[in-house]
């Protein structure tokens, strides 16, 4: 089958090659056939080598597909089912972190797409607790989205930073992961207020689409809407900008929440005796946990959060190299790898 890999350390080693699917272990496994997998900035990490990953491997955790084969343990009811797949291959289900419910934090945690094989391939071999099955309001491709939203709902409903109704919330950054973060907040009863620069403009029409109210940076507290007076209570940023920190970290209210969602490699300076001052809560989200996957499936189900508009295109896994430096220049909102052979599915999840 084809596969995507990243085939050295080094950062040129990334390929498309012909391979064998890896066998299906005799329990508790399943085979995914893949309908697509999303194109995230840890992928980007990975293939110039500043997030670990352990190569040969083929690429892709944001996955989305149909069960087609099943361990002889596992409840052959699973065949055919449409689903998204949680990361973690596997954790060592012992230390504090795994005990408590984050296995994202465990230290020998691996990955599907860098630590084990990934979705951006025809198929790939999960273990069966990996699988989530789609809503049928869920096209079986724009299901790739459902980990970055758990991702998201794991940053957002943490106990210690969760957004309440109520809550005036301003997302800065209207990629992927900021518009999903912006209808969560929505759907937990908060005001929410998505920013972008100038170059977001299309990205703001679409937040627009969505019924988000949005506002072009630099802001001050003058473009706040009525009411903001104080400043927001709650700042997701999702862009990783260093002039979005500033901002967010000066425009919010004191003793706010600022949830850092956006990833940069590059050192940033921020006002941050603004923290003492607001006396501001900050935190930050890494990944997803079992519990905000029953978060953003029950969000799903619900009908409170969108992915298909999200989707601005998708390559065939012969055009990953344009579609990685697609997803390089920021063009659209979430870019997707597709096998040439995957039917498309219509709203209903029919093929």
């Amino acid at each position: 089958m084809k596969a995507v890999m990243k085939t050295r350390a080094d950062a040129s080693s990334v390929e498309l090659r012909d391979i064998e699917p890896q066998e299906l272990p005799g329990s508790g496994h399943v085979r995914v056939r893949v309908a697509a997998s999303g194109i995230c900035g840890t992928d980007l990490h990975i293939i110039d080598g500043s997030y670990n990953s352990f190569p040969p491997v083929v690429l892709g955790h944001e996955v989305a597909g149909t069960v087609i084969e099943v361990s002889g343990d596992v409840d052959p009811d699973w065949l055919g089912a449409r689903v998204a797949l949680e990361t973690f291959y596997s954790t060592c289900g012992s230390c504090r972190y795994c005990r408590s419910g984050r296995p994202n934090m465990c230290g020998d945690r691996l990955s599907i797409g860098s630590g084990v094989d990934g979705g951006f391939a025809e198929s790939l071999v999960v273990p069966l607790r990996n699988l989530h099955r789609l809503p049928s309001s869920v096209d079986t491709a724009s299901g790739a989205l459902c980990e970055p939203l758990a991702c998201v709902c794991q940053s957002l409903f943490d106990p210690f930073t969760s957004v309440r109704p109520g809550d005036r919330v301003l997302v800065s950054g209207p990629g992927a992961v900021g518009l999903l973060a912006a209808q969560v907040a929505r759907a937990a009863g908060a005001e929410v207020v998505v920013v972008g620069t100038d170059r977001d403009r299309a990205r703001l029409e679409l937040a627009e689409s969505l019924g988000l109210a949005t506002r072009l940076a630099p802001l001050d507290a003058s473009d706040l809407p009525a009411g903001w007076h104080a400043g927001p209570d709650v700042v997701i940023e999702c862009s990783g900008s260093g002039a979005a920190m500033r901002s967010g970290l000066e425009l919010i209210r004191k003793r706010g929440h600022f949830i850092q969602m956006g990833q940069t490699g590059d050192l940033v300076s921020v006002p941050f005796a603004l923290v003492s001052f607001k006396e501001l809560v900050i935190t930050g989200g890494f990944a997803s946990t079992p519990a905000s996957w029953a978060k953003a499936m029950d969000l799903l189900e619900r009908r409170h959060v969108q992915l298909s508009p999200l989707v601005s295109k998708t390559f065939s896994l012969e055009e990953w190299a344009e579609a990685f430096a697609a997803t390089q220049r920021g063009d659209g909102v979430k870019l997707l790898l597709a096998p040439p052979r995957e039917t498309q599915m219509n709203g209903e999840g029919v093929e």
